[in-house]
């Protein structure tokens, strides 16, 4: 199996089998990001306590692309403060996929981390 077929199982393995999914009760924030391109959704729910992510969950529709970055997301961020989270830049995802993606493909990858940042910001954990 080539390095790319392995990091392609690794991105499908999420899809199917997704880390963090699901609604949390009384979050400290939620936001739904919508792709209107290609009608993906992904729905960011957060436990905020001192300023560090206690709990995140998501939920979503559509490609493996948008929904495996969610779960790799959720999976990367859980327990970092909120300035980590916000300082995730969009090649980090990119390069946590770590598979060539297309412009189109690009957005659905970063769906979850501009729910993620959006979400904080709208909380007032971020700047606006």
């Amino acid at each position: 199996m080539t390095d790319e077929e392995e990091r392609m199982e690794v991105l499908l393995d999420h899809y199917r089998s997704p880390h963090n999914y699901g609604k949390i009760e009384n979050p400290t924030a939620e936001l739904m990001e919508y792709n209107p391109v290609c009608g993906d959704t992904v729905q960011i729910f957060l436990i905020v306590e001192n300023r560090k992510i206690r709990e995140i969950k998501f939920m979503g529709r559509g490609c493996s692309v948008s929904q495996g970055s969610a779960s790799m997301l959720t999976d990367l961020v859980g327990g970092k403060t909120v300035d980590e989270a916000m300082s995730i830049a969009p090649e980090q995802i990119v390069d946590m996929i770590g598979l060539p993606l297309g412009p189109s493909r690009e957005k659905c990858a970063l769906l979850p981390l501009n729910a993620l940042q959006k979400c904080l910001k709208k909380a007032g954990f971020g700047k606006v």
